[in-house]
């Protein structure tokens, strides 16, 4: 059954201001492995936007917030085998979602050069409701 649902958008130019002004903001916010990912590319602000984006549906999708004690960088948007986008949890963001019963992520992004933004869907494990 379906937790929730979260979607994100933002001006890839405001991300870009945003780093490049603050110095800290890429470490709070990006996995070491997200930071090689999106570097390798030739304009890494589109890909830094867009997993900017999945964290934040993310958040959106399970009802919590980085008020409630999850990191970003608790939240790491990789690649599976065929290269489909995915959520990887660690630490408090992976223990709500164990205690949520959290049994798949589904996250989709995309990005032009000047706008990403990202959907998420999460479903709980548990069984389907009857009607009576």
């Amino acid at each position: 059954m379906i937790l929730g649902t979260g979607t994100d958008i933002i001006e890839v130019d405001r991300l870009r201001k945003t780093m490049e002004s603050d110095s800290g903001f890429k470490r709070t916010v990006f996995t070491g492995s997200e930071i090689e990912y999106c570097q390798s590319k030739a304009d890494p602000y589109p890909f830094y936007a867009a997993r900017f984006c999945a964290k934040e549906a993310f958040l959106k999708a399970l009802g919590k917030g980085v008020f409630e004690g999850i990191k970003l960088t608790e939240i790491e948007v990789d690649h599976d085998a065929a290269g489909r986008p995915v959520i990887r949890l660690n630490h408090a963001a992976k223990d709500i979602a164990r205690d949520l019963e959290v049994s798949k992520i589904h996250v989709s992004l995309a990005h032009l050069k000047e706008i990403a933004t990202a959907v998420v869907i999460i479903e709980k494990e548990g069984r389907t409701q009857r009607n009576s």
